[in-house]
């Protein structure tokens, strides 16, 4: 247990994360999207990104068979989920206003979560900097609760880059069995995600030969994310759903470090301007990024300083420190934060994969249940830039941050932790 140096000193969104309350804090976002730096770098870096990805489709399509059905682009279906949302809906006893879709970033082209986004694009970021015919002569080096490193370590390797990857102790064996099969070397650690980043940057510092990519601070990173907000409007325009301030669309984001959801965030206020909301959600023991904001201290305030572990099921979210890159840029056009239990997630593990047949790791269902805690909000605080009767024409997605690479042993264990904690949870609303 953590002894904590930070007190909550009366604000109520505080006082529910030291006691691991399942919380909610929904306010108005900022109503233009600013450029984030004086000379509009992350603007011009998602245009950048967008084209990068879509020069590297040949190579994709060449050396990962499963890109060949997207024509080498990395990108992941919008799917509706009727069973879902009436099976959610009974368990609160109210029913959705609005519709609920899933952005199957579990099953993204290459390694199966929203991660190969951001860290793939670094990849080639660098392959295209120093000649992919010269990535031996190089090294790539980053930290990692898992995803992010499985992502950069699959695409490095293929390159020919000398790949290792800084593990903290909340990462997947399965994962780093994997790193290892490809070529990565693996570095594990005793302690949390920012240990195992502090020790990939040091490592990288004493070789100028090696890049490393930084989780909490990375352009390139923040920027392979934002493409997929425009692929999702594309998405959106061919199902004929409309988006737009009388028809919002509320986007729920799992957050870490916050790197992906950030990116995610950006890029969606650039394509939807007021008309999209996005709610990044995280475990109860671990709500780094809703600390660094609600507080101003960003990432000079870790989940520990309020006596919380930072571990948790959900790997991938384990981070006790966020990202200062999102939370001071990009924090103010997030519409809200919100906590959710461990149990809760592995409930809605099993929930997801017996009404619509979809396997997750814990981190992607994070975000599953939010749409019923929002719609309860917004009918009693009226400082969230949402009205009653916006919420009955809303698009909601929950996005599926993981899960196509689990092995089926940990796939099977996974289940049985989700249905042994689905007979347990409370729902409803409170």
């Amino acid at each position: 247990m953590s002894t904590p140096s930070l007190t909550p000193q009366g604000d109520p969104v505080l006082e529910a994360l030291v006691r691991r309350v399942e919380t909610l804090w929904l306010r108005r976002p900022a109503e233009s999207v600013p450029d984030l730096a004086p000379d509009g770098q992350l603007r011009r870096a998602v245009d950048d990104a967008r084209a990068r990805l879509q020069r590297f489709a040949p190579w994709f399509e060449a050396h990962f068979p499963a890109t060949r059905a997207t024509g080498g682009i990395l990108e992941s279906p919008l799917q509706a989920a009727p069973a879902l949302e009436d099976r959610l809906s009974a368990l609160h006893g109210v029913d959705l206003a609005g519709r609920l879709w899933l952005k199957r970033d579990d099953i993204l082209p290459v390694s199966g979560s929203i991660k190969a986004r951001g860290g793939i694009h670094e990849v080639l970021a660098v392959a295209e900097r120093v000649g992919p015919q010269r990535a031996p002569e190089h090294g790539i080096v980053v930290g990692s609760t898992g995803n992010l490193g499985l992502s950069i370590g699959i695409v490095a390797t293929e390159f020919g880059f000398r790949t290792t990857v800084h593990m903290s102790a909340d990462a997947k064996q399965w994962k780093k069995d994997l790193l290892r099969a490809r070529g990565a070397e693996v570095v594990e650690h005793a302690g949390d995600f920012t240990a195992a980043v502090e020790a990939g940057r040091a490592a990288a510092a004493a070789d100028p030969s090696t890049h490393f990519i930084d989780d909490e601070a990375s352009v390139d990173l923040f920027s392979g994310y934002a493409v997929a907000a425009r692929r999702l409007r594309h998405q959106l325009e061919a199902l004929e759903v409309p988006v737009d301030t009388e028809h919002p669309l509320i986007v729920y984001l799992p957050c870490g470090v916050g790197g992906g959801p950030g990116g995610v965030t950006f890029g969606l206020a650039l394509e939807f301007g007021p008309a999209v909301h996005c709610v990044l959600v995280e475990p109860v023991e671990a709500p780094a990024m809703m600390l660094g904001v609600r507080t101003g201290r960003h990432a000079e305030v870790s989940v520990q300083d309020i006596g919380l572990s930072g571990r948790t099921a959900a790997d991938g979210l384990a981070v006790g420190r966020p990202s200062r890159l999102v939370g001071e840029r990009v924090g103010p056009l997030v519409s809200g934060f919100a906590t959710i239990s461990d149990e809760r997630m592995l409930a809605l593990v099993a929930l997801l994969e017996e009404t619509e047949g979809v396997c997750v790791e814990p981190s992607a269902a994070a975000g599953l249940a939010l749409p019923w805690r929002v719609q309860q909000q917004v009918v009693t605080d009226t400082q969230t830039g949402l009205t009653r009767q916006q919420l009955q024409r809303a698009t909601h997605v929950a996005w599926l941050t993981g899960g196509d690479l689990v092995p089926p042993a940990e796939r099977q264990a996974i289940l049985a932790h989700g249905r042994a904690a689905l007979s347990a949870v409370r729902w409803g609303m409170p």
